[in-house]
């Protein structure tokens, strides 16, 4: 099935085509979070090309330096075809009389987000793209999360500490080894270059959170640190970085609203800090809040790429 979502200036529509025999569509590639752009160099070198990059190439929230959300890769239209036609994602601009945003599903490769924009000239393009850019966005970071998702499924991990704890289930590498397992908190970690990755999972009263939300996440991580996340010298232990003012967002995972959190972790005691995602979730029906996070000890490294894996790790969340 091919889905194609048309859109014109105030005309939306959603075609679906459906053929009993389809051709051979070859298997998309690319990095993660790269995204290749069509368009002619004096566009890409225009006003249209850098209000492209200005808006992929914005930092990825919450690491200690900027990295941007996507890489872009330019290409002129004249150069794609064969091989830089399977791109997973693809965004190509060309001249039309009818100014048309149109996003399609596997249009020359599986999987792969398509997006054309059309329009007269520049004026045209730059308002239909940044009309669409949210959507642009959301897409890109869905479709990168499935392959990312996919990739990790080719050799899952079955162990059971997260399930036999917590009653939750997480989807992640054989690359990732248990480092603490107690009653109520789970620790898995993957050894990097120069450094590591890792989960770890707990579940709260649930009064837990009760009074502000931006001191008391922070508050609790502090004190999970200190019991439970030890620093490589006497006494050191995990804290949040007071120096740096975590993203505090609200959110609704695995149909379970809470709060999600982006920031950067320090050892108190230690030369040791780097970037975590945290999910607070409410769990009703059990009573309880479950805590999920993802942090990242890479340094001098890039660290977007470790932080996208464990942000796509943990929204494979399911309640058994």
């Amino acid at each position: 099935m091919r889905l194609f979502l048309l859109s014109t200036i105030g005309v939306v529509a959603l075609v679906s085509c459906q053929n009993k025999q389809q051709a051979y569509i070859p298997r998309s590639s690319g990095n993660i979070n790269h995204v290749t752009v069509v368009m002619e160099d004096r566009d890409w070198n225009g006003v249209l090309g850098q209000t492209i990059r200005d808006s992929l190439e914005v930092p990825y929230i919450g690491l200690p330096w900027d990295e941007p959300q996507f890489t872009l890769h330019h290409i002129i239209p004249q150069a794609f075809e064969g091989f830089a036609r399977q791109s997973r994602n693809v965004l190509r601009f060309g001249k039309d009389s009818i100014p048309r945003f149109r996003f399609a599903q596997d249009q020359y490769a599986r999987p792969q987000l398509y997006a054309l924009v059309t329009g007269e000239g520049t004026e045209d393009q730059l308002f239909l793209f940044e009309s669409h850019l949210s959507e642009l966005r959301r897409l890109i970071v869905e479709n990168e999360q499935k392959e990312k998702i996919r990739r990790i499924n080719q050799s899952p991990s079955t162990d059971t500490e997260l399930q036999d704890r917590l009653n939750i289930d997480l989807t992640y590498p054989t690359a990732y080894q248990t480092l603490k397992d107690t009653t109520n908190f789970v620790w898995i970690q993957k050894p990097i270059q120069n450094g590591h990755m890792n989960i770890i999972a707990y579940s709260l009263g649930i009064n837990a959170l009760e009074g502000p939300t931006r001191t008391r996440i922070p508050d609790i991580r502090d004190s999970i640190g200190q019991q439970y996340i030890p620093g490589r010298l006497d006494g050191a232990y995990m804290i949040t970085e007071a120096a740096y003012r975590p993203y505090f967002f609200t959110t609704t995972l695995a149909g379970l609203p809470g709060y999600l959190t982006k920031g950067m972790w320090e050892v108190r005691g230690d030369f040791m800090a780097g970037p975590f995602v945290n999910y607070m979730l409410r769990d009703s029906i059990n009573h309880r809040w479950i805590a999920i996070e993802g942090f990242t000890f890479a340094p001098n490294s890039t660290k977007r790429d470790h932080m996208f894996e464990l942000h796509s790790i943990l929204n494979t969340l399911t309640l058994n």
